[in-house]
């Protein structure tokens, strides 16, 4: 049986749902909230709807080495894969332990968030799973739920509840720790929390030059909340400071930072029963100051970003049960 395509998953994804490109330039999706954003959107480039059937989207990663992307349907319990070069869309991997965050490690092979597991696994080169991470100091992981890799190897992901909240994205359990942020040394594989203030700590991404993690704060009250702290060589964190605020109904999830700096937020409603929280669904562009400079409309609120293609310039967005992309006139950092 040849494999399912863009086409048998994507043309069809419901009776409500309906998508086409713009058909003028510029896409008036792409909207520019300061000029310092003008840059950044390409005249000639429209938002572009990949793939769609997934109930709940997250965590995409890019393999330039395969022209391809990997993105999780966390509920699907499943990693689905979009191929850049013939445009097929279909399974990757199922069951997926319900992965959410996906990454590379510095040789290239796969990092996965588990909800299922409630732990940190690498697929290794011959497609075994190598568990990274499971328990620190005798108790169980909560659900991984984001991660990045620094060039050093370092390994760095967030471990809210969410995934043990019900049977939705994992199974329902109790917390055994904190809600924290957790680093695996490089050179020991030590598991290191390097934090446990935030409440609900979601997307997390470096700044270019990797002296900076960006922390999402997604239960902060009144409002969703980014972070901002040094870090030192060993990993240790100081310095915390607020960069964005997502004040009134807006809300944040997954984060990626570009080459100059900016932030790109996952972005949507809050819940709030607000008319206009559909025009919230989509990116939200802020430089490093923390000013909204920029925004991506979609009709599905996104979860989580990166950037690929074979210039880092394409900007690929999992947001609810769909694969956006836009190629914008930037690079992801790294």
């Amino acid at each position: 049986m040849s494999p399912p395509t863009l086409h048998h998953l994507a043309a069809a994804p419901g009776p409500e749902f309906s998508f086409a490109p713009s058909q003028r330039y510029p896409d008036p999706r792409v909207e520019v909230l300061d000029p310092s954003f003008a840059p950044y959107r390409i005249f000639s480039s429209t938002v572009e709807l990949l793939g769609s059937g997934m109930r709940w989207a997250e965590g995409p990663v890019w393999f330039g080495d395969g022209r391809y992307l990997l993105v999780s349907d966390i509920p699907g319990n499943r990693i689905m894969r979009y191929d850049e070069a013939t445009g097929a869309w279909g399974v990757f991997r199922s069951p997926s332990s319900f992965a959410n965050g996906l990454a590379r490690d510095a040789q290239g092979r796969l990092l996965a968030c588990e909800h299922g597991g409630r732990r940190i696994t690498r697929t290794e080169y011959d497609g075994r799973i190598t568990v990274l991470a499971e328990r620190f100091e005798g108790k169980r992981l909560n659900s991984p739920n984001d991660i990045v890799c620094q060039r050093n190897g370092a390994i760095w992901f967030t471990d809210p509840p969410f995934g043990i909240a019900g049977h939705w994205e994992g199974e329902k359990a109790p917390a055994e720790l904190p809600h924290a942020v957790y680093r695996i040394d490089p050179a020991t594989g030590e598991l290191q929390q390097v934090l446990s203030v935030l409440a609900g700590p979601n997307g997390l991404a470096f700044s270019p030059d990797e002296r900076l993690l960006y922390i999402v704060e997604s239960r902060a009250q009144p409002h969703r909340k980014v972070w901002a702290y040094d870090v030192d060589a060993a990993g240790a964190l100081s310095g915390q400071r607020l960069v964005i605020d997502a004040q009134g109904p807006g809300a944040l999830d997954g984060i990626a930072v570009d080459e100059d700096g900016n932030l790109w937020c996952g972005w949507g409603s809050n819940g709030s029963a607000d008319a206009s929280a559909e025009a919230l669904d989509g990116v939200r562009v802020f430089n490093p100051q923390g000013v909204a400079i920029g925004h991506i409309h979609l009709p599905e609120r996104c979860a989580n970003l990166c950037f690929g293609g074979a210039g880092r310039n394409r900007l690929f967005m999992a947001a609810s049960h769909s694969l956006y992309a836009l190629y914008v006139g930037t690079r992801g950092a790294c």
